[in-house]
């Protein structure tokens, strides 16, 4: 028995078949969104702005499961007809408007070329504002509604993007019968759902983006909307009452879709999920494992029994029952910007490409830490995770004449490490247990400086998935017990899941004058952050260049 994970990332659509027996990956097949600036519909007026079409969606979807089918029969074993579910992942928050039919505006001649009118991408960030006021306004009136994502609503987040489509767009507001997010839209188009009101919505977009929670009964409440806008408060009635952990299908395979793809019509659809929970799964996440999934930004998850009493903690993305695995907590947090950070770098100051990257990676593998006298923040797309402030801003102090690409390009990944351990310290603070780091995606996998820097400033081993496409095989594994080819999730992660041999190990003398610098960063995390009013950073460039110094000798 096989099953079919689709992962929907920023750029590109993959599909993977998968082994229910095992986990090994037969066959998969990666398309490229045809829109935009590598799938990415922008706005050169306003750099906050990031769309995408979603008839890229459908042109990804028929093409990718109908290349990595064609690529896994050409193993033994396998038929189309032994695929016995599928599973859908993708990036989020990210919502679209839809007519009554579940049809996205943007499919409709008019709206075509309207950019309010297209999906509202995860790193779409035009929404501060209304960000600020849901946070406020949360606070004042409703603040049991905000203590689960760390006390701050996001401009990430589902709420935001559509008041601020409001407020810029009225127009396609008022078209729009309602919003889905893409983790659950994809699903439902495959099940046949022309009805927005009868989607399946999975718990995980609901609980960590829409505000959702059983405890108030759901979605925030008509009278708290109506402080917002009281025409949000109406669009609650079109949007769903209850939303569904990983134990329920989304739908079943309809016969034109299965025809489309080469599948057995009424096969089960996982609900739908975000990309790192389902990777998170893959990982073979469990009580005491962080997962990251480090990819243009990182995503950080973890999970806690449902039977036990999880804190609220401060800046984090949130707390949400069932959200990641059925009778467990799912813990969410982050950062805005990783891989694109060196991305950024190499590709666009430095004018570089592939190569360059790989250049850079083996000049700065000969530094050792401390050496370049440089400390960077990893704030080049705002903050996710602890301050959560779209609107704070990447820094490098410390750069003199004689400052190198390479040396740059490694503070610039000690940055975004710096950034991680931060996020382990306030998980561990409000007494999560941390025990192992798990990493998966393509840099975790494919840049062995990087880990090894990871492990010496976190001072955690890092373990990396052993599969390259974690959140793929996360949405594989997902329908695979939703088939019944496993009887739980526990089960089917023994099975299915694995770790590469080589792990990293925290290096000792790295790892004390990492503490230097990391000290050196919250310094300048809690000041330019807000959080020290009163900070005195007369001495960072001293200190930096005494730990350089050092380093030297």
């Amino acid at each position: 028995m096989f099953t079919l994970g689709i992962d929907y990332g920023t750029n590109s659509v993959r599909a993977l078949v998968v082994r229910c027996a095992d986990g090994a990956e037969l066959g998969s097949c990666v398309v490229n969104y045809p829109s935009g600036n590598q799938g990415v519909l922008l706005d050169p007026k306003d750099h906050h702005l990031a769309r995408q079409h979603p008839g890229d969606y459908l042109f990804g979807l028929e093409r990718s499961v109908k290349g990595a089918l064609a690529a896994a029969k050409k193993k033994r074993g396998f038929a189309s007809a032994k695929v016995i579910g599928l599973g859908v992942d993708t990036t989020g928050s990210s919502p679209l408007p839809v007519d009554a039919k579940n049809i996205p505006l943007a499919l409709d001649r008019k709206w075509k070329k309207h950019l309010a009118a297209q999906c509202w991408l995860w790193k779409d960030h035009t929404s501060w504002r209304e960000a600020a006021r849901i946070t406020e306004l949360a606070a004042r009136h409703r603040p049991q509604f905000i203590a689960k994502c760390g006390n701050t609503y996001s401009s990430e987040w589902f709420w935001s993007k559509i008041w601020h489509c409001l407020a810029v767009a009225p127009q396609v507001f008022d078209a729009a019968y309602s919003w889905v997010e893409l983790a659950d839209w994809v699903p439902s188009v495959l099940a046949g759902v022309t009805d927005p009101t009868q989607i399946k919505r999975g718990v995980c977009a609901a609980g960590h983006k829409a505000l959702y929670a059983e405890d108030w009964g759901g979605l925030p409440d008509r009278e708290f909307l109506a402080l917002l806008n009281p025409k949000l408060a109406a669009l609650r009635d079109r949007l769903y009452t209850h939303a569904f952990d990983a134990t329920e299908a989304a739908g079943a395979l309809t016969a034109e879709w299965a025809a489309r793809l080469g599948l057995s019509a009424g096969i089960p659809i996982a609900i739908g999920e975000f990309d790192v929970h389902y990777g998170a799964i893959a990982c073979g996440v469990a009580e005491g494992t962080l997962v990251k999934v480090i990819g243009t930004s990182t995503c950080d998850c973890g999970v806690v029994s449902a039977s036990k009493v999880v804190p609220d903690i401060p800046g984090i993305c949130g707390i949400v029952k069932g959200a990641i695995l059925p009778g467990y907590y799912g813990i969410e947090a982050g950062q805005s910007a990783v891989g694109d950070i060196f991305k950024w770098w190499v590709e666009v100051v430095c004018e570089g490409n592939d190569a360059l990257h790989v250049r850079l990676t083996k000049e700065a593998a000969r530094l050792v830490p401390g050496q370049s006298g440089l400390l960077a923040l990893d704030w080049n797309n705002g903050n996710r995770t602890i301050l959560v402030d779209p609107l704070l801003t990447g820094l490098l102090a410390g750069q003199t004449l004689h400052t190198t690409r390479a040396e740059i390009y490694r503070a610039l990944i000690e940055a975004t490490a710096f950034g991680a351990r931060a996020i382990i310290e306030r998980i561990r603070e409000y007494g999560v247990p941390i025990d192992r780091v798990v990493c998966a995606g393509g840099i975790a996998e494919k840049n062995p400086l990087l880990m090894q820097i990871y492990a010496d400033i976190t001072g955690c081993t890092m373990h990396v998935s052993g599969s390259s496409q974690a959140c793929a095989l996360g949405s594989a594994i997902s329908a695979a017990v939703l088939a019944g080819a496993h009887p739980d999730f526990a089960a089917a992660q023994r099975r299915m899941t694995s770790l590469k041999p080589k792990s990293y190990r925290p290096v000792a003398k790295n790892q004390k004058v990492y503490d230097q610098l990391y000290a050196l960063y919250r310094q300048l995390h809690d000041a330019l952050g807000g959080r020290n009013q009163s900070a005195d950073l007369g001495r960072a460039m001293k200190d930096l260049l005494a730990i350089k110094d050092a380093a030297s000798t």
